[in-house]
């Protein structure tokens, strides 16, 4: 016996989502008036209104306690939501885009791959929607005590930087560095392991 007896109107969850996040589709007719699509936009809020919500309970644990973690979390609200559409490249007859989230989760993970470093914020400035456009990238930093903080800024500026150029299509013009906390040096007992000092 089938579970579901109707026919797939063959809506991607993909497509759905971004019609969600920006209102528009080439499909948006057959969206509004099908039960199929409009059902699982209402799933999609659903789960977008519960990650919401768990997101606000983390953000609220930790408000007491002021530093580095306060400001990923308050960001991660914002990096969480696709973001603006960036054009790609695929010629005449194809509209293709990345999102803006994507390319900071990319950031974030040049980053990470880094000893000593840990993102807080990225943000992407400058009209991304035109391409070829001029973008500066814009990252906030906490720094691990110990490290050289030139040396930190200018290998993460050169690694986003090449990792941007190989990865995406944007004009990036500038990559700005500002640490905006400083963490306690790696000790030698438990914790203090999966770190390499310089």
């Amino acid at each position: 016996m089938a579970m579901n007896p109707t026919q797939d109107c063959g809506r991607r969850i993909e497509d759905l989502s971004d019609y969600l996040d920006t209102g528009e589709s080439p499909d948006a007719a057959h969206i509004e008036n099908c039960p199929q699509c409009q059902a699982r936009l209402a799933g999609l809020r659903s789960l977008s209104a519960a990650a919401l919500e768990l997101l606000d309970d983390d953000v609220a644990a930790f408000a007491d306690d002021s530093g580095w973690l306060d400001g990923i979390l308050a960001n991660l609200r914002l990096e969480t939501r696709a973001g603006r559409p960036i054009p790609l490249d695929g010629g005449d007859l194809d509209e293709l885009t990345e999102t803006e989230g994507a390319v900071i989760a990319l950031v974030r993970s040049v980053g990470d791959s880094l000893g000593g470093v840990l993102v807080g914020s990225c943000r992407l400035e400058g009209d991304i929607s035109v391409a070829g456009a001029p973008v500066e990238v814009k990252i906030n930093v906490s720094a691990r005590y110990g490290y050289p903080l030139p040396t930190l800024a200018e290998a993460l500026r050169s690694a986003v930087f090449d990792e941007l150029l190989a990865q995406t299509e944007l004009n990036v013009v500038a990559v700005h560095v500002a640490f905006t906390d400083m963490r306690p040096p790696l000790g030698d007992g438990p914790g203090g392991v999966g770190e390499e000092r310089p």
